[in-house]
Protein backbone atom coordinates (compact mmCIF):
# COMPACT_ATOMS: atom_id res chain seq x y z
CA UNK A 1 0.00 0.00 0.00
CA UNK A 2 1.38 3.44 -0.94
CA UNK A 3 1.78 6.16 1.66
CA UNK A 4 -0.86 8.29 -0.05
CA UNK A 5 -3.32 5.39 0.17
CA UNK A 6 -2.40 4.88 3.82
CA UNK A 7 -3.03 8.58 4.43
CA UNK A 8 -6.52 8.29 2.93
CA UNK A 9 -7.29 5.21 5.03
CA UNK A 10 -6.01 6.92 8.18
CA UNK A 11 -8.23 9.95 7.53
CA UNK A 12 -11.26 7.67 7.11
CA UNK A 13 -10.52 5.79 10.32
CA UNK A 14 -9.95 9.03 12.25
CA UNK A 15 -13.18 10.47 10.84
CA UNK A 16 -15.04 7.37 11.95
CA UNK A 17 -13.55 7.76 15.42
CA UNK A 18 -14.48 11.44 15.64
CA UNK A 19 -18.02 11.19 14.33
CA UNK A 20 -19.08 7.86 15.75
CA UNK A 21 -18.92 5.79 12.58
CA UNK A 22 -17.58 2.31 12.41
CA UNK A 23 -14.59 3.31 10.29
CA UNK A 24 -13.61 0.86 7.56
CA UNK A 25 -13.02 -2.84 7.43
CA UNK A 26 -9.31 -3.57 7.08
CA UNK A 27 -9.81 -6.98 5.51
CA UNK A 28 -12.30 -8.19 2.94
CA UNK A 29 -14.37 -11.33 3.17
CA UNK A 30 -12.10 -13.34 0.86
CA UNK A 31 -9.90 -15.78 2.70
CA UNK A 32 -11.47 -15.12 6.11
CA UNK A 33 -11.54 -18.83 6.95
CA UNK A 34 -7.83 -19.20 6.19
CA UNK A 35 -6.96 -16.09 8.13
CA UNK A 36 -8.88 -17.25 11.18
CA UNK A 37 -7.13 -20.62 11.04
CA UNK A 38 -3.75 -18.87 10.84
CA UNK A 39 -4.73 -16.59 13.73
CA UNK A 40 -5.68 -19.55 15.93
CA UNK A 41 -2.39 -21.28 15.14
CA UNK A 42 -0.38 -18.14 15.92
CA UNK A 43 -2.32 -17.58 19.15
CA UNK A 44 -1.44 -21.08 20.37
CA UNK A 45 2.25 -20.42 19.75
CA UNK A 46 2.37 -16.89 21.21
CA UNK A 47 1.43 -15.87 24.74
CA UNK A 48 0.16 -12.46 23.49
CA UNK A 49 0.19 -10.68 26.81
CA UNK A 50 -1.23 -13.42 29.01
CA UNK A 51 1.90 -14.29 31.01
CA UNK A 52 1.36 -13.01 34.55
CA UNK A 53 4.93 -11.91 35.35
CA UNK A 54 5.83 -8.27 34.81
CA UNK A 55 8.69 -6.66 36.76
CA UNK A 56 7.65 -3.87 39.14
CA UNK A 57 9.62 -0.80 38.16
CA UNK A 58 7.75 1.98 39.96
CA UNK A 59 9.91 4.21 42.11
CA UNK A 60 12.31 7.14 42.02
CA UNK A 61 15.08 7.36 39.40
CA UNK A 62 18.00 9.76 39.50
CA UNK A 63 17.84 10.27 43.27
CA UNK A 64 21.37 11.71 43.18
CA UNK A 65 19.92 14.79 41.44
CA UNK A 66 17.56 15.58 44.34
CA UNK A 67 17.55 19.26 45.33
CA UNK A 68 15.69 20.34 48.49
CA UNK A 69 12.46 22.10 47.57
CA UNK A 70 12.46 20.87 43.98
CA UNK A 71 9.93 18.08 43.37
CA UNK A 72 10.70 15.11 41.17
CA UNK A 73 9.25 14.98 37.68
CA UNK A 74 6.39 12.48 37.39
CA UNK A 75 6.24 9.97 34.53
CA UNK A 76 3.32 7.57 34.04
CA UNK A 77 3.24 4.62 31.63
CA UNK A 78 -0.14 3.59 30.16
CA UNK A 79 -1.15 0.95 27.64
CA UNK A 80 -0.51 -2.76 27.16
CA UNK A 81 2.25 -5.28 27.88
CA UNK A 82 4.73 -3.26 25.84
CA UNK A 83 4.31 -0.26 28.14
CA UNK A 84 4.41 -2.49 31.23
CA UNK A 85 7.57 -4.28 30.12
CA UNK A 86 6.41 -7.87 29.86
CA UNK A 87 9.04 -10.26 28.56
CA UNK A 88 11.99 -9.17 30.71
CA UNK A 89 12.91 -10.25 34.23
CA UNK A 90 14.53 -7.13 35.71
CA UNK A 91 12.70 -3.90 36.49
CA UNK A 92 15.55 -1.84 35.09
CA UNK A 93 14.99 -3.41 31.65
CA UNK A 94 11.40 -2.17 31.29
CA UNK A 95 10.69 0.82 29.01
CA UNK A 96 9.34 2.85 31.95
CA UNK A 97 12.56 2.42 33.92
CA UNK A 98 14.70 3.19 30.88
CA UNK A 99 12.72 6.33 30.06
CA UNK A 100 12.69 7.54 33.69
CA UNK A 101 16.44 7.02 33.94
CA UNK A 102 17.04 8.79 30.61
CA UNK A 103 14.87 11.80 31.48
CA UNK A 104 16.55 12.08 34.90
CA UNK A 105 19.99 12.11 33.28
CA UNK A 106 19.04 14.75 30.69
CA UNK A 107 17.11 16.95 33.14
CA UNK A 108 19.54 16.35 36.03
CA UNK A 109 16.43 15.97 38.15
CA UNK A 110 14.86 12.90 39.79
CA UNK A 111 11.93 11.23 38.06
CA UNK A 112 9.17 9.32 39.83
CA UNK A 113 7.80 6.46 37.71
CA UNK A 114 4.26 5.11 37.98
CA UNK A 115 2.93 2.31 35.75
CA UNK A 116 -0.79 1.73 35.18
CA UNK A 117 -0.33 -0.22 31.93
CA UNK A 118 -1.80 -3.73 31.92
CA UNK A 119 -0.57 -6.72 29.86
CA UNK A 120 -3.21 -7.81 27.39
CA UNK A 121 -4.99 -4.44 27.45
CA UNK A 122 -6.71 -3.00 24.39
CA UNK A 123 -7.43 0.68 23.85
CA UNK A 124 -10.81 0.34 25.55
CA UNK A 125 -8.95 -0.09 28.87
CA UNK A 126 -7.33 3.35 28.60
CA UNK A 127 -10.25 5.14 30.25
CA UNK A 128 -9.76 3.08 33.41
CA UNK A 129 -6.00 3.58 33.30
CA UNK A 130 -6.34 7.35 32.89
CA UNK A 131 -8.67 7.43 35.89
CA UNK A 132 -5.95 5.71 37.93
CA UNK A 133 -3.27 8.06 36.63
CA UNK A 134 -5.32 11.12 37.58
CA UNK A 135 -6.67 9.75 40.86
CA UNK A 136 -4.73 12.31 42.93
CA UNK A 137 -5.33 15.84 41.55
CA UNK A 138 -2.29 17.10 43.46
CA UNK A 139 0.00 14.66 41.68
CA UNK A 140 -0.94 14.96 38.01
CA UNK A 141 1.86 13.42 35.90
CA UNK A 142 4.18 15.81 34.11
CA UNK A 143 4.48 13.27 31.28
CA UNK A 144 2.41 10.30 30.19
CA UNK A 145 3.67 7.74 27.68
CA UNK A 146 1.06 5.49 26.06
CA UNK A 147 1.98 2.36 24.12
CA UNK A 148 -1.08 0.55 22.78
CA UNK A 149 -2.55 -0.97 19.64
CA UNK A 150 -1.07 -4.44 19.13
CA UNK A 151 -3.85 -6.18 21.05
CA UNK A 152 -6.45 -4.12 19.19
CA UNK A 153 -5.19 -5.70 15.97
CA UNK A 154 -4.96 -9.25 17.29
CA UNK A 155 -8.40 -8.97 18.95
CA UNK A 156 -9.89 -7.45 15.75
CA UNK A 157 -11.18 -4.29 17.46
CA UNK A 158 -12.70 -1.77 15.08
CA UNK A 159 -9.91 0.67 14.18
CA UNK A 160 -12.29 3.63 14.53
CA UNK A 161 -13.28 2.47 18.01
CA UNK A 162 -9.63 1.94 18.91
CA UNK A 163 -8.70 5.48 17.85
CA UNK A 164 -11.76 6.90 19.60
CA UNK A 165 -10.63 5.41 22.93
CA UNK A 166 -7.07 6.63 22.44
CA UNK A 167 -8.16 10.14 21.48
CA UNK A 168 -10.40 10.36 24.54
CA UNK A 169 -7.53 9.26 26.79
CA UNK A 170 -5.15 11.84 25.32
CA UNK A 171 -7.79 14.56 25.67
CA UNK A 172 -8.37 13.75 29.36
CA UNK A 173 -4.66 13.74 30.16
CA UNK A 174 -3.98 16.97 28.27
CA UNK A 175 -6.97 18.68 29.94
CA UNK A 176 -5.54 17.69 33.32
CA UNK A 177 -2.22 19.32 32.41
CA UNK A 178 -0.09 16.31 31.50
CA UNK A 179 2.06 16.13 28.39
CA UNK A 180 1.37 13.03 26.29
CA UNK A 181 3.54 10.98 23.94
CA UNK A 182 1.99 7.96 22.20
CA UNK A 183 4.07 5.11 20.85
CA UNK A 184 1.87 3.97 17.98
CA UNK A 185 0.97 0.39 17.08
CA UNK A 186 4.07 -1.66 16.22
CA UNK A 187 4.42 -3.60 12.99
CA UNK A 188 3.03 -7.04 13.77
CA UNK A 189 3.96 -8.46 10.39
CA UNK A 190 7.31 -9.78 11.62
CA UNK A 191 6.13 -12.07 14.40
CA UNK A 192 7.85 -15.42 13.88
CA UNK A 193 4.76 -17.60 14.54
CA UNK A 194 2.64 -15.66 12.02
CA UNK A 195 2.57 -17.10 8.49
CA UNK A 196 1.31 -15.72 5.18
CA UNK A 197 -1.23 -14.41 4.35
CA UNK A 198 -1.86 -13.39 7.98
CA UNK A 199 1.63 -11.85 8.12
CA UNK A 200 0.81 -9.49 5.23
CA UNK A 201 -2.56 -8.60 6.75
CA UNK A 202 -1.01 -7.98 10.19
CA UNK A 203 1.55 -5.58 8.71
CA UNK A 204 -1.05 -3.73 6.65
CA UNK A 205 -3.52 -3.48 9.53
CA UNK A 206 -1.00 -2.39 12.16
CA UNK A 207 0.43 0.34 9.92
CA UNK A 208 -3.03 1.64 9.08
CA UNK A 209 -3.91 1.76 12.78
CA UNK A 210 -0.62 3.50 13.62
CA UNK A 211 -1.34 6.23 11.08
CA UNK A 212 -4.88 6.71 12.37
CA UNK A 213 -3.61 6.79 15.98
CA UNK A 214 -1.27 9.59 14.96
CA UNK A 215 -4.09 11.72 13.57
CA UNK A 216 -6.26 11.17 16.65
CA UNK A 217 -3.42 11.92 19.07
CA UNK A 218 -2.16 15.05 17.32
CA UNK A 219 -5.68 16.48 17.11
CA UNK A 220 -5.91 16.22 20.92
CA UNK A 221 -2.60 17.96 21.57
CA UNK A 222 -0.31 14.97 22.00
CA UNK A 223 2.72 13.79 20.05
CA UNK A 224 3.37 10.40 18.51
CA UNK A 225 6.44 8.30 17.85
CA UNK A 226 6.25 5.43 15.38
CA UNK A 227 7.23 2.12 16.98
CA UNK A 228 7.26 0.15 13.74
CA UNK A 229 10.76 -1.14 14.50
CA UNK A 230 9.61 -2.47 17.85
CA UNK A 231 8.46 -5.55 15.98
CA UNK A 232 9.60 -4.45 12.54
CA UNK A 233 12.57 -4.87 10.18
CA UNK A 234 15.22 -4.58 12.90
CA UNK A 235 13.51 -7.33 14.89
CA UNK A 236 13.03 -9.50 11.82
CA UNK A 237 16.76 -9.32 11.13
CA UNK A 238 17.69 -10.22 14.74
CA UNK A 239 14.77 -12.22 16.14
CA UNK A 240 16.84 -14.18 18.66
CA UNK A 241 18.38 -10.97 20.03
CA UNK A 242 15.44 -8.59 19.97
CA UNK A 243 12.50 -10.87 20.78
CA UNK A 244 11.86 -12.44 24.16
CA UNK A 245 11.40 -16.19 24.77
CA UNK A 246 7.74 -16.12 23.63
CA UNK A 247 8.67 -14.67 20.19
CA UNK A 248 6.11 -11.90 20.77
CA UNK A 249 7.32 -9.55 23.48
CA UNK A 250 10.61 -7.69 23.12
CA UNK A 251 13.74 -8.75 24.95
CA UNK A 252 15.74 -6.33 27.09
CA UNK A 253 17.59 -5.18 23.96
CA UNK A 254 14.27 -4.74 22.18
CA UNK A 255 12.86 -2.52 24.92
CA UNK A 256 16.05 -0.47 24.90
CA UNK A 257 15.54 0.07 21.17
CA UNK A 258 11.98 1.28 21.81
CA UNK A 259 13.07 3.54 24.67
CA UNK A 260 15.73 5.12 22.44
CA UNK A 261 13.04 5.95 19.88
CA UNK A 262 10.69 7.56 22.43
CA UNK A 263 13.17 9.33 24.74
CA UNK A 264 14.05 12.27 22.44
CA UNK A 265 10.38 13.17 22.01
CA UNK A 266 9.69 12.89 25.75
CA UNK A 267 12.65 15.19 26.43
CA UNK A 268 11.51 17.63 23.74
CA UNK A 269 7.99 17.84 25.18
CA UNK A 270 9.45 18.58 28.62
CA UNK A 271 11.63 21.34 27.17
CA UNK A 272 14.87 19.42 27.75
CA UNK A 273 16.02 19.04 24.14
CA UNK A 274 18.25 21.65 22.42
CA UNK A 275 16.17 24.48 20.95
CA UNK A 276 17.85 24.19 17.56
CA UNK A 277 16.66 20.60 17.27
CA UNK A 278 13.05 21.79 17.27
CA UNK A 279 13.47 23.27 13.81
CA UNK A 280 12.88 20.91 10.86
CA UNK A 281 16.06 19.63 9.23
CA UNK A 282 15.72 19.17 5.48
CA UNK A 283 18.75 16.87 5.45
CA UNK A 284 16.78 14.42 7.61
CA UNK A 285 13.67 14.83 5.42
CA UNK A 286 11.79 16.71 8.13
CA UNK A 287 9.15 19.30 7.47
CA UNK A 288 5.53 20.45 7.62
CA UNK A 289 2.90 18.20 6.05
CA UNK A 290 -0.87 17.71 6.18
CA UNK A 291 -1.40 15.60 9.29
CA UNK A 292 -2.65 12.55 7.34
CA UNK A 293 0.43 12.55 5.11
CA UNK A 294 2.71 12.98 8.13
CA UNK A 295 0.93 10.08 9.84
CA UNK A 296 1.41 7.83 6.82
CA UNK A 297 5.10 8.76 6.57
CA UNK A 298 5.62 8.04 10.28
CA UNK A 299 3.90 4.65 10.09
CA UNK A 300 6.51 3.57 7.53
CA UNK A 301 9.58 4.59 9.53
CA UNK A 302 10.11 3.86 13.23
CA UNK A 303 11.33 6.63 15.48
CA UNK A 304 9.51 9.31 13.49
CA UNK A 305 7.73 11.97 15.55
CA UNK A 306 4.57 13.82 14.57
CA UNK A 307 3.25 16.89 16.40
CA UNK A 308 0.64 19.56 15.62
CA UNK A 309 2.18 22.55 13.87
CA UNK A 310 -0.37 24.79 12.13
CA UNK A 311 -4.07 25.63 12.33
CA UNK A 312 -6.44 23.88 9.98
CA UNK A 313 -6.20 25.13 6.41
CA UNK A 314 -7.74 24.21 3.05
CA UNK A 315 -6.01 20.80 3.17
CA UNK A 316 -6.87 20.14 6.82
CA UNK A 317 -4.65 20.36 9.92
CA UNK A 318 -0.87 20.36 9.44
CA UNK A 319 1.83 18.67 11.46
CA UNK A 320 5.58 18.74 11.90
CA UNK A 321 7.31 15.48 11.03
CA UNK A 322 10.70 14.97 12.71
CA UNK A 323 13.26 12.21 12.68
CA UNK A 324 15.07 12.94 15.91
CA UNK A 325 18.57 11.73 16.62
CA UNK A 326 18.41 8.79 18.97
CA UNK A 327 20.49 8.65 22.13
CA UNK A 328 21.42 5.38 23.75
CA UNK A 329 19.90 4.84 27.19
CA UNK A 330 21.64 2.60 29.66
CA UNK A 331 19.93 0.31 32.10
CA UNK A 332 19.29 2.32 35.29
CA UNK A 333 20.81 1.56 38.65
CA UNK A 334 18.36 0.66 41.43
CA UNK A 335 17.12 3.71 43.32
CA UNK A 336 15.16 4.11 46.51
CA UNK A 337 11.46 4.76 46.20
CA UNK A 338 10.10 8.21 46.96
CA UNK A 339 10.00 8.89 50.66
CA UNK A 340 6.69 8.67 52.44
CA UNK A 341 5.16 6.19 49.97
CA UNK A 342 5.35 2.41 49.96
CA UNK A 343 6.45 2.23 46.33
CA UNK A 344 8.55 -0.68 45.12
CA UNK A 345 12.19 0.05 44.50
CA UNK A 346 13.33 0.22 40.91
CA UNK A 347 15.38 -2.95 41.14
CA UNK A 348 15.28 -6.52 39.96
Amino acid sequence: MTRMSRARVARRIAAGAAYGGGGIGLAGAAGVGLLLAEARLARRRVSNGRSPHVPTADGLYGAAYTVPGQPALRLTMLGDSTAAGQGVHRAGQTPGALLASGVAAVAERPVGLSTVAVPGACSDDLDRQVTRALADPSRVPDMCVIMVGANDVTHRMSPALSVRHLSAAVRRLRTAGAEVVVGTCPDLGTLEPVQQPLRWLARRTSRQLAAAQTIGTVEQGGRTVSLGDLLGPEFAANPRELFGPDSYHPSAEGYATAAMAVLPTVCAVLGLWPAQDERPDAARREGFLPVARAAAEAASEAGTEVTAAMPTGPRGPWALLKRRKRRRVREPEPQAAESGEPQSQASA
